[in-house]
């Protein structure tokens, strides 16, 4: 990897999620942090100091409408990145990534895609309200996540990822993966965010898909200072970080305080472009 450090990361992360926090107040589209940027503010008051990237939840309503609305009007610095059925991210969530730097991940070596810096974004949907439909909902998002990402899954136990090895090897055409995605996507998202009495995460680790929250901790927001600005995070904040990290104040052990992205080279200097067929895209991908 380049000479790049955490340091320099963070400079970067923080203005793309000032410039995309001006976009979403102009365009009335809610977003907040979470993961580490959620707990860097309330117990760092910004980033924590060994993390190398921000995350964003938005209500599934306002996710669906960033993808229309920033290819028209966003910054053009940064470049708005979701998997289609020609482009294939490894992730999935969707991203904002800087057009003017390279980050290019393990996951994503062997694509030919945006490899800039990115703002990962993941949406909060409504929750199914009976437990027979919660499991259906849950079997159609791990099938998305399955089928949308195309990797073997690093977060959802060893089980897990040893199916989906053998469905990959059985679902190989790129087509058929396209359209068992979409498809379970429409039947996981079918339960409205503004209506529900609860809601979920779709996208992420076993145990966030797993958790059901109150609508109203996510229905609005409180602003928490984050590195100098005031910056949106959840109304249910407290109790969210609980569920996910227990005591979420107390520091993790010092072996523990690393970056936890596996990225395979990193210049902030250079656009992602100039290294296509030296350190990406070098062969087609292998999920």
């Amino acid at each position: 990897m380049a000479e790049t450090t955490a340091h320099d990361i963070q400079a970067k992360e923080l203005n793309m999620l000032l410039v995309f926090k001006e976009f979403c107040d102009a365009h009335n589209l809610r977003f907040y942090l979470c993961g580490g940027g959620l707990i860097g503010a309330i117990r760092h008051k910004g980033f924590i100091p060994w993390d190398d990237d921000l995350d964003i939840f938005m209500p599934r309503p306002d996710y669906e409408k960033l993808a229309e609305l920033w290819p028209l009007y966003g910054d053009k610095r940064y470049t708005y990145c979701r998997t289609t059925r020609d482009k294939i991210y490894h992730d999935a969530g969707a991203s904002i990534r800087d057009e003017e730097t390279t980050f290019i991940n393990r996951h994503s070596v062997n694509e030919d895609i945006c490899h800039g810096l990115a703002l990962e974004i993941m949406p909060i949907d409504g929750c199914a309200p009976g437990k027979i439909s919660r499991l259906l909902q849950l079997m159609w998002a791990m099938t998305f996540a399955l089928f949308n990402a195309q990797r073997l899954p690093d977060n959802k136990g060893p089980t897990y990822r040893a199916l989906a090895g053998y469905i990959y090897k059985i679902f190989s055409s790129q087509s058929i993966r396209y359209h068992i995605w979409r498809f379970a996507e429409k039947r996981m998202t079918q339960y409205d965010f503004d209506t529900s009495d609860e809601c979920t995460e779709l996208i992420g680790s076993l145990k966030g898909m797993k958790l059901r929250h109150p609508r109203e901790d996510f229905a609005s927001v409180v602003y928490k200072d984050f590195e100098g600005h005031q910056i949106p995070v959840m109304k249910g904040y407290e109790r969210y970080l609980r569920l996910i990290w227990g005591d979420y104040m107390q520091l993790p052990p010092v072996e523990q305080r690393v970056a936890k992205h596996d990225a395979v080279f990193a210049d902030l200097h250079t656009p992602y472009k100039e290294y296509k067929g030296i350190h990406y895209a070098k062969k087609e991908a292998q999920p």
